[in-house]
C-alpha cells in the first residue's frame, strides 16, 4: 500500500520538474526612432562666430562629477551634500528598497512552505457518545465524565510547481520593476543636482546684478551732485535735477529688490540640499559667474538610449509589463499542488511524541478553472493593453530626450554668437554716455540726453549679465539632458538585486 501511493506522488513530482514550461510573449525592447547625428552639433560647426564648440572626440561621455567641470568650489560643497540629505532621494531610495524586497517576496514562491500548529486541547463529551467514540476508534481516552485532553504536533507543507511560469514571470517583472526604481533614483538624483546647480547661478546672477547696480547708483550719484553743481552756478535748470534725483532712486530701488529673489533662490538651494532655510546661507561672492563654459561631450544620438535614466526607467517598465502578460497567461493552464502532513498526536503527555503515536498524509492536488465568463482572456488583454501603453510612453521619453538635447545645443550655440553682440553693445553704450556727458558739461546737449544713455548701457549690462546665466544654466542642462555621466551598466543586476548585502544604487 505504501509504494503505490509513494510511485504516483513521485511520477507527478518529476512531471513538474521536467516539464516546466514559461508562457507567454519573450520580451524584445522595440525600436525608438533616433537620428544619426544632431541638427544642431552640424549648425554649431557651421557658425565660425560661436565661441562655444561641443567637446572633441564627439563620442566621449561626461565622466565622475559632472558639475566639478564647472570649476567652482562652492558648488562642489553644495552639490556633495544633494545625495546625502536631499529627501526626494531618500524617498526615491526607500522606494527601490520596496521593490527590491518585492522581488525576494516572489523568489519565496519558489520553494515549498512549511508550517507547524502545535496545541494542547481540554474538552468534555456527552459520556454516551464518548464511550460509543473511544470504543470504536480507540483514539481518544475519555473519563467517566466525558473530559479528554488532545496533544497535537502537526507539520504541514505543500508547494505549487512552477509549471506554466507564473513564477518566474512574476520574477522577472519584479526585477525590471526594481531596475526600473534604481533609475528612478538616479533620475531623481541628477534633476536635484541639476536644479542646485541652476539655482546656484541663477543667485550668483543676483550678486553680479546687485553689484553693478550698486556701481551705477556711485555713478548716477555723481551725475545728481554735477547737475546740483551746475544748477547753483545758473548754468542749468532746476529740471536736469530733478531728472537726476528720479534716475536715482528708482535705481536704488531696482537694487534693492534684487534681495527678493536672491533670497528665495537661497532657499530653494537649501530645500535641495536638505538644510532648513532659517540656517542656511551662501556668502556674496558676484565673481562667481564670471566662468568660461565648458566644452561637455555629447555622443551621438544611440548612445542617449543608453545615458538617460529616465529612458532606462522606461524601457524596464516595458519589460515588467511584458512579463505580466505571462502571468496572466498561466491562469489558463492547471495549477498542481503537492502537500503533506505528518507529526505526532496522543490522548497523553507520556506517549505524545512516541513513534506509535505518528501520523502522515500525502498527496498532490490538480485545480482546473472550467468557465470564468471571460476573465481570464480580459486579464491578458488588459495586460496587453498595458504593455502597449509602456511602449509608447517609452518612445515619447526617447523622443522628449532628444529635443531637450537639441533644444540647450541650440540655446549654447545661438547664445554664443548673442553674447558677443551684446559685449560690443555694451562698449558702444559705454562711448554714447561718454559723449553725452561730454557735451552737457560743455553745455551743448540737454541732461536728458545723459539720462538716456545711462540707462542704455545699465540696461545692455542687465542683459549681458542674463544672458551669462542662461548660457551658464543651458550648460547644466545639456549635462541633465544628456543622463549627467550615468549610463545602463550601472543598472544593478538580477543577482546584484537579490543580494541582501548590497544597499542599492
Amino acid at each position: 500500500m505504501r509504494a503505490s501511493i509513494r510511485e504516483p506522488t513521485i511520477r507527478l513530482l518529476l512531471l513538474a520538474l521536467l516539464a516546466g514550461c514559461t508562457v507567454g510573449p519573450k520580451y524584445r525592447p522595440p525600436a525608438a526612432p533616433a537620428a544619426t547625428a544632431y541638427k544642431e552639433l552640424a549648425a554649431s560647426d557651421g557658425d565660425a562666430a560661436a565661441d562655444w564648440k561641443p567637446a572633441q572626440p564627439s563620442d566621449d561621455a561626461i565622466r565622475g562629477n559632472w558639475w566639478e567641470v564647472f570649476n567652482d568650489p562652492q558648488l562642489n560643497a553644495l552639490e556633495q551634500q544633494v545625495s546625502v540629505s536631499n529627501q526626494n532621494i531618500a524617498a526615491s531610495f526607500a522606494a527601490f528598497l520596496q521593490a527590491r524586497a518585492l522581488v525576494t517576496e516572489a523568489r519565496s514562491q519558489y520553494f515549498p512552505t512549511l508550517t507547524t500548529a502545535p496545541s494542547v486541547t481540554r474538552g468534555r463529551q456527552p459520556v454516551a457518545s464518548a464511550a460509543t467514540r473511544g470504543g470504536a476508534t480507540g483514539t481518544t481516552a475519555t473519563s467517566p465524565s466525558g473530559l479528554y485532553t488532545d496533544y497535537s504536533l502537526p507539520f504541514d507543507a505543500s508547494w505549487t510547481p512552477d509549471l506554466w511560469g507564473r513564477v518566474r514571470n512574476t520574477v522577472k517583472g519584479n526585477v525590471a520593476a526594481a531596475q526600473a526604481s534604481a533609475a528612478d533614483l538616479q533620475n531623481t538624483r541628477l534633476t536635484a543636482q541639476a536644479e542646485v546647480a541652476v539655482d546656484y547661478y541663477q543667485l550668483r546672477s543676483q550678486d553680479v546684478l546687485k553689484q553693478l547696480l550698486d556701481a551705477t547708483v556711485v555713478a548716477y550719484q555723481q551725475s545728481l551732485t554735477l547737475t546740483q553743481a551746475l544748477y547753483e552756478t545758473g548754468i542749468d535748470d532746476d529740471e536736469a535735477v530733478a531728472q537726476a534725483e528720479v534716475q536715482l532712486q528708482t535705481t536704488q530701488a531696482q537694487a534693492t529688490n534684487l534681495g527678493i529673489a536672491r533670497a528665495q533662490f537661497e532657499h530653494a538651494i537649501a530645500l535641495l540640499v536638505g538644510q532648513p532655510a532659517s540656517t542656511f546661507s551662501i556668502a556674496v561672492e558676484p565673481e562667481a559667474l564670471k566662468v568660461d563654459l565648458p566644452a561637455i561631450p555629447v555622443g551621438v544620438p544611440s548612445q542617449l538610449l543608453e545615458r538617460r535614466p529616465d529612458i532606462a526607467a522606461s524601457e524596464r517598465l516595458m519589460a515588467q509589463a511584458n512579463a505580466q502578460i505571462g502571468v496572466a497567461t498561466s491562469a489558463y493552464f492547471p495549477t498542481l499542488t503537492l502537500s503533506a502532513a505528518a507529526g505526532f498526536e496522543s490522548s497523553s503527555l507520556a506517549t505524545w511524541l512516541t513513534w506509535p503515536s505518528r501520523f502522515w498524509s500525502v498527496g498532490p492536488t490538480l485545480s482546473e478553472t472550467l468557465f470564468d465568463a471571460g476573465l481570464r482572456r480580459a486579464t491578458v488583454q488588459q495586460y496587453q493593453a498595458a504593455y502597449d501603453q509602456t511602449v509608447a510612453s517609452y518612445r515619447q521619453t526617447v523622443l522628449t530626450a532628444f529635443q531637450q538635447v537639441e533644444d540647450n545645443l541650440a540655446a549654447l550655440r545661438i547664445l554664443s554668437r548673442e553674447i558677443q553682440q551684446q559685449d560690443t553693445a555694451v562698449a558702444s553704450a559705454e562711448r554714447l554716455l561718454a559723449i553725452a556727458t561730454d557735451r552737457y558739461q560743455l553745455g551743448l546737449d540737454p541732461y536728458l540726453d545723459v539720462i538716456t544713455a545711462q540707462t542704455a548701457l545699465l540696461s545692455d549690462r542687465q542683459t549681458a549679465v542674463n544672458l551669462r546665466l542662461q548660457q551658464l544654466t543651458a550648460g547644466v542642462q545639456l549635462i541633465e539632458a544628456l543622463g549627467g555621466g550615468w549610463d545602463v551598466s550601472q543598472l544593478p543586476t538580477s543577482k546584484d538585486i537579490a543580494s541582501r548585502s548590497a544597499r542599492g544604487p
